[in-house]
């Protein structure tokens, strides 16, 4: 295992409520505190492969982790276009993650339809590495496809990721991927999920499992509120929705399937449901959660910062616990 496979890294955040542009400070105060890797994901705001450029391309050789993106929107060939645009551009270790993302952002924002998604993540993977490795492709799967591409820039050296919660899913990532990765969840759910992927590995090496998990060191009362709006959109997508309730929250997520607005939904959330799937607290509490996490199979944490106008960058929380890990 590599050793950005081990330790903290940094996901970029996209809050609600914040400026977008928070994440190239966020960036910037990673690389500055020597987390392993940063994870540049795909939603609403930036195309994860513009951003990444420009992060890649300021002070730094931090690696990237470009993802998880939706596998049902973006075709294995451009996501290989991409990856190796962004390692060419800014010389920088640039790895993958794909998921399947929610109906609302696959079927109500680009128009398409989800696909078999245990199948469709096995194919993807499939074909990205083989245009990874700079072969070319000629493969046909259930649900995906590619005939005659190479890739005509150099070829990166690039992991492939995959994102998965349900037993289908994760039986895919334990078969195609070199990591699993795992959102919003708790530390139980992590060892049941760990467990899982190494039962399905079979006789291949059983991926290394990465957690994301927003947190933030000493929270005030407008950053937990911050982190409440930001899990609003999760609660109804369906893999998110079973994790929420399988942690006790199924009051929480009927409300939000029965067609509630926005506003009401949030205005139930309580801060335990962040604090469940995330890392807040002192000092002392984060250092619980950390080990909560690595106890229960988390190769690689990924922190998700809260940030605020007092702190664009999540520095107080990034600092703390890049301190408390290193202690």
């Amino acid at each position: 295992m590599s050793a950005a496979d081990r330790g903290l890294s940094v996901s970029l955040p996209y809050w609600q409520d914040r400026d977008p542009l928070d994440a190239l400070a966020v960036a910037e105060a990673a690389e500055k505190l020597g987390y392993r890797r940063l994870w540049i994901g795909e939603m609403a705001t930036f195309d994860a492969f513009a951003l990444a450029t420009a992060v890649g391309q300021a002070p730094g050789r931090m690696p990237l982790c470009l993802g998880p993106f939706a596998v049902d929107v973006r075709s294995p060939a451009t996501l290989a276009m991409g990856v190796a645009s962004v390692a060419a551009l800014t010389g920088r270790r640039v790895d993958v993650a794909i998921g399947s993302s929610s109906t609302v952002v696959v079927h109500d924002w680009h128009g398409r339809e989800r696909r078999r998604t245990a199948a469709h993540l096995a194919d993807t993977a499939h074909i990205l590495r083989g245009l990874l490795a700079g072969d070319k492709v000629d493969f046909a799967g259930t649900v995906e496809r590619s005939t005659g591409y190479r890739l005509r820039l150099p070829p990166p050296p690039s992991s492939i990721a995959v994102a998965a919660f349900g037993a289908g899913a994760l039986a895919a990532a334990a078969r195609t991927a070199d990591r699993v990765v795992l959102n919003l969840v708790t530390p139980e759910q992590v060892s049941r999920c760990a467990e899982l992927v190494r039962e399905a590995a079979g006789g291949r090496p059983s991926p290394a499992v990465s957690v994301w998990v927003t947190a933030a060191a000493r929270p005030t009362p407008d950053i937990l509120a911050t982190v409440r709006r930001g899990v609003v959109g999760y609660l109804r997508a369906p893999g998110y929705a079973a994790m929420f309730e399988e942690a006790g929250f199924g009051k929480i997520v009927r409300l939000a399937r029965s067609g509630a607005h926005p506003r009401d939904v949030l205005a139930a959330v309580p801060d335990e449901l962040p604090a469940a799937v995330g890392i807040f607290g002192d000092d002392l509490t984060l250092r619980r959660r950390l080990d909560a996490y690595r106890d229960a199979g988390a190769d690689e944490i990924v922190v998700v910062p809260a940030t605020s106008a007092d702190d664009p960058a999540g520095h107080r929380t990034l600092e703390t616990l890049a301190r408390i890990d290193r202690a």
